[in-house]
């Protein structure tokens, strides 16, 4: 597919066929893409928990969703994302960046956070799980990424052992599309880039021609 078409097609999917798993084959290439996504010195200071067994994805709901998960009418949201054959969790390492650039050749000489304009630990895992998105959509598939309420990231953790200093910046589920309903939010329509993007200076337009 081309690239711009995989950019088009990009959308958060909600719901999937829980009959058709995603090959494992095609869960390498979006782990393989993940992992060529920018870090900061080359940090790479990230880690992806890959879930397809089922039992593992209803550890995953059950630490996550709570309550609601242990009900017997779901909402409809959670009812559709359970049907994912497939959730990748990415977890930003702080750690790996401080001590990166705590080397001799970044010039730092100690781990201090302030010196970090943002957190770029988070920003690169960022990039990499777009980069899973849009593996998804080049494969055929559809993707959505969402995230893990502050109050069960205890839960969570502690349901897969993740170790202290990776903190998960969301999740994505991952399968073959069904059909899906049309988000509300979408209503908002997309803003033109002459509302977003400055030329120039702040409020700059673009030069003519």
């Amino acid at each position: 597919m081309e690239f711009a078409q995989v950019v088009r097609r990009r959308r958060m999917v909600r719901t999937y066929d829980p009959d058709r798993p995603v090959p494992p084959e095609v869960v390498q290439r979006l782990l393989d893409h993940a992992i060529r996504a920018p870090s900061a010195g080359f940090s790479q200071g990230w880690g992806f928990l890959v879930l397809t067994e089922p039992a593992d994805r209803e550890r995953f709901w059950r630490a996550t969703a709570g309550d609601e998960a242990a009900t017997a009418v779901p909402s409809r949201w959670l009812s559709g994302m359970r049907k994912a054959p497939l959730i990748i969790v990415p977890h930003s390492h702080k750690d790996a960046y401080l001590d990166r650039y705590a080397e001799p050749d970044k010039g730092w000489t100690d781990r201090d956070e302030a010196r970090w304009p943002v957190p770029y630990w988070d920003i690169d895992t960022g990039m990499a799980s777009l980069l899973i998105l849009l593996t998804a959509v080049d494969e055929g598939l559809g993707a959505c990424f969402f995230g893990i309420p502050p109050e069960v990231t205890d839960d969570y953790r502690s349901a897969f052992s993740v170790p202290g200093g990776f903190a998960p910046i969301g999740a994505i589920t991952v399968g073959y599309p069904a059909k899906d309903w049309r988000s509300p939010s979408l209503a908002r329509g997309r803003r033109d880039q002459d509302q977003v993007v400055h030329h120039g200076t702040w409020g700059g337009v673009a030069p003519r021609g």
